[in-house]
């Protein structure tokens, strides 16, 4: 049994395969709260835009601020944002890491694609 997911607002398959999707207990450092990460996607579905905000983040008194850099994924017919990318998905090694610090720390990492829930329509084909 095959799921097909379509773009909410126009109802563009996105053409995504469920062969890529992670398991729902997989570990990223993001989090997985309504949404669903891919390890690969079809491009020609979708179209990227680069994000570059400064979000204001208190930790302690004199650390502040943190930056974030991602790609929006817009549905290539309408524009809609489905999703975002991410780089923290699993190592591309299995080395033990930087400074063997365990496989979080390995550098590159590679790119997950995470849907957003309430943006994507998902239909079962038997």
């Amino acid at each position: 049994m095959a799921s097909i997911y379509s773009c909410l607002e126009c109802g563009n398959n996105l053409n995504l395969e469920t062969i890529n999707l992670f398991p729902s207990d997989f570990y990223f450092e993001a989090g997985n709260k309504g949404t669903l990460s891919f390890a690969s996607i079809d491009e020609s579905k979708v179209m990227f835009e680069k994000e570059d905000k400064i979000m204001p983040f208190f930790e302690t008194v004199n650390y502040w601020g943190i930056q974030r850099k991602r790609n929006k994924i817009k549905c290539k017919d309408c524009g809609h944002v489905v999703g975002y990318v991410y780089d923290d998905g699993p190592p591309l090694t299995d080395s033990p890491g930087q400074f063997h610090f365990g496989p979080s720390q390995v550098i590159p990492r590679a790119p997950r694609y995470r849907f957003k829930t309430k943006s994507i329509k998902i239909t079962t084909e038997t």
